[in-house]
């Protein structure tokens, strides 16, 4: 049977090899280019990461695709491609909340690429500082989940700072519970980012109710005590499971099984205008009757369909409120800048966090 199976298998081999050897050599070809296109911008002082040039580029690939390869397939393999291209250009750096192992991470080789270099960080703060002061280009941070919303930190941070949302991306959150030897015997408790217990408790109350639950500042850093401690178990990703080696005992433990974080890349560039963007902004209002109606109102009138209106407290006066807005378009495009212009002269306060590349 085995020699049957080689025979079969020998030629579809050799077309595959003989196809390897052209990829190969296109893909040299195509780095070449992207050489030369490198030098052409340090020329004009250009951006070597542009996220709308590059979701053209995919999209442009997936329409052309007649299959089997599917568009999530072609997105992966060329996103990889075009990191490899901007490497031989520079080495880009980008700022997540660490330790190695949380899935800010893991968003990050999502949206960039694995060529890039990483540079965890303690904290949310020290994300959008690391960005500020230039250690690092770029910083992805969490902004929404699914299940438990808004995350609060991230959307005070935008108030305070000058760097834009330049891109998007919604990441799938699957919860595993892990500890060191792969079962629940003997452990006391349970360590996760507080969002990350929010999300697996209902799964904890049925199937865990002796756990102590303990928040920590990341799931990674949970893996991290769960790695040093065999009385500990962790709720983390399966990255965070390799990297500091632990075993899963129950996997996919989130309460929601469509459950998502939508996390931002935030840097001091603008991003252009791709054909499917959207706009950030944080509004206030005059205290006075009709006042959010007025101000949206705009929006409508021109077309600009709204996808997100979160509010948060002020905390410059007695219930008074900012509203964190996202609506479809980039606001170069005309219907959005006019709205805009309107906008800005009814709101008591607005900011433009940035328009970009909508996750797909």
């Amino acid at each position: 049977m085995d020699d049957e199976l080689n025979s079969q298998l020998k030629p579809l081999r050799e077309r595959i090899d003989a196809i390897d050897a052209q990829l190969i050599a296109l893909l040299n070809q195509r780095a070449s280019v992207a050489l030369e296109v490198g030098e052409v911008k340090k020329h004009f002082n250009a951006p070597v990461f542009r996220p709308e040039r590059e979701l053209q580029v995919i999209e442009r690939l997936q329409n052309l695709s007649a299959g089997p390869l599917g568009n999530e397939h072609i997105s992966a393999i060329w996103r990889e491609i075009m990191a490899a291209s901007r490497s031989l250009e520079k080495t880009i750096s980008v700022a997540f909340l660490g330790p190695v192992g949380t899935y800010s991470e893991q968003a990050v080789y999502g949206y960039f690429g694995q060529s890039i270099e990483g540079l965890p960080c303690p904290s949310i703060d020290e994300v959008f500082r690391a960005v500020e002061a230039g250690s690092a280009e770029f910083g992805v941070v969490p902004v929404e989940n699914s299940t438990e919303g808004a995350v609060s930190r991230t959307l005070d941070l935008f108030l305070q700072t000058q760097l834009a949302i330049g891109g998007e991306i919604a990441l799938p959150i699957h919860h595993n519970l892990m500890t060191q030897s792969g079962k629940l015997a003997g452990v006391t408790r349970v360590c996760a980012h507080p969002q990350a217990l929010a999300q697996c408790q209902h799964w904890l109350t049925a199937n865990a109710p002796h756990l102590e639950r303990q928040a920590v500042s990341s799931n990674a850093e949970a893996a991290r005590l769960a790695a040093e401690d065999p009385t500990v178990a962790a709720i983390a990703g399966e990255r965070a499971a390799t990297h500091y080696g632990l075993l899963i005992a129950n996997a996919l433990i989130q309460d929601d099984p469509h459950n998502r974080t939508r996390f931002v890349m935030i840097g001091k560039q603008p991003a252009g205008v791709s054909g499917h963007d959207q706009t950030s902004m944080i509004v206030s209002v005059k205290n006075e009757p009709g006042a959010v109606y007025k101000l949206l109102e705009p929006l409508a009138r021109h077309g600009v369909s709204m996808t997100r209106f979160e509010s948060r407290p002020a905390r410059v006066g007695t219930w008074e409120y900012n509203f964190y807005i996202d609506f479809e378009g980039h606001r170069d495009e005309p219907a959005v800048a006019a709205a805009l212009d309107e906008l800005g002269k009814k709101a008591a306060f607005l900011k433009i966090l940035g328009s970009y590349p909508r996750s797909r």
